[in-house]
């Protein structure tokens, strides 16, 4: 009778052990991420996740925030026939709410929300899935509570410096720079379905009193918390997007520029687009420059609209 096909995560698992056990990658070296195991073997991503789970749980690798998934440490100390899952006699410290979430968001800064679960957060904090559970009632509610704690990282002044402008260039700021500490960030929020969580409601609490003696009804003032929140996102999500192809590709976006330089010659010196032809080409990529400029004029016209008021 024919044996069974072993799983292909397996086949996987022990590829990359055997890489790790011969030396070609040693311990701080860079392992594939999950998108790049489900490309480069053809797979699925709940499988590539499986994977990089399986290693984890043999100690075989550890997330370092800022670095990625690497080979672990501990790595060449585990021999062949070793037993892999850590063994400590140490009384675990009881797990809690806080722990759990920063967890989280270190695995989402380094490898992108759809790398958190709670099976990969049960590994990584060296517990059972069950135990998580306790703190959470599952993924929507992990992701909801992450953002809750991102945004409660930045202390909004009370009552903040003088001025309308200068308060909301100050939120919008800090909700920027929110979003390009956390990649993950813009994903995780609605405007439809807006996340009902007391530091992001303290963002928007804030920025109605900081519209208050401008004579708007309530309904204007609402609208501009939501555009200065619609200003942040989408030019978040391109950086993220980014950040995201160059980590999949390998390709630096300078790289990519040399890639499309015949192209882009063809295209520009064509006579057909002149004034493109002249336009800098680091202005496109700057993201910084493009949210100040979005920022700056949409607080001009909103004067206009300030200025208006009886």
């Amino acid at each position: 009778m024919p044996s069974r096909k072993e799983a292909p995560y397996r086949r996987i698992v022990a590829e990359l052990r055997a890489r790790i056990e011969a030396g070609d990658l040693r311990p701080g070296d860079r392992v594939p991420s999950i998108r790049q195991i489900a490309q480069r073997w053809g797979v699925a991503v709940a499988t590539a996740t499986r994977v990089m789970a399986a290693l984890r749980d043999e100690g075989l690798v550890e997330t370092k925030v800022g670095a990625g998934t690497v080979v672990s440490a501990r790595a060449d100390r585990l021999s062949p026939a070793a037993p892999r899952r850590r063994q400590d006699a140490t009384p675990k410290p009881a797990l809690d709410r806080k722990q759990v979430l920063r967890t989280a968001i270190a695995i989402a800064d380094v490898e992108g929300l759809d790398a958190v679960s709670m099976r990969r957060l049960a590994a990584e904090l060296d517990v059972g899935p069950m135990s998580l559970y306790r703190h959470v009632a599952g993924k929507h509610e992990l992701v909801t509570q992450m953002a809750d704690e991102a945004f409660g990282e930045p202390e909004l002044p009370v009552p903040g410096p003088d001025g309308w402008r200068a308060k909301l260039e100050l939120v919008a700021r800090l909700q920027w720079e929110l979003c390009r500490r956390h990649l993950w960030l813009p994903s995780a929020v609605s405007f439809i379905r807006p996340l009902l969580v007391p530091a992001m409601l303290a963002h928007t609490e804030w920025t109605l009193r900081a519209l208050d003696g401008l004579g708007l009804t309530m309904a204007a003032r609402m609208r501009e918390a939501l555009t200065l929140h619609a200003l942040v996102i989408p030019v978040a999500q391109s950086m993220a997007a980014e950040v995201e192809a160059e980590q999949e590709t390998g390709v630096t976006l300078d790289q990519w520029r040399l890639s499309q330089r015949k192209r882009t010659g063809e295209l520009l010196g064509s006579g057909r687009f002149p004034l493109l032809a002249t336009a800098q080409e680091d202005v496109v990529s700057d993201l910084d420059g493009l949210f100040e400029y979005s920022l700056a004029r949409h607080l001009d016209g909103f004067a206009a609209l300030v200025a208006d008021q009886p």
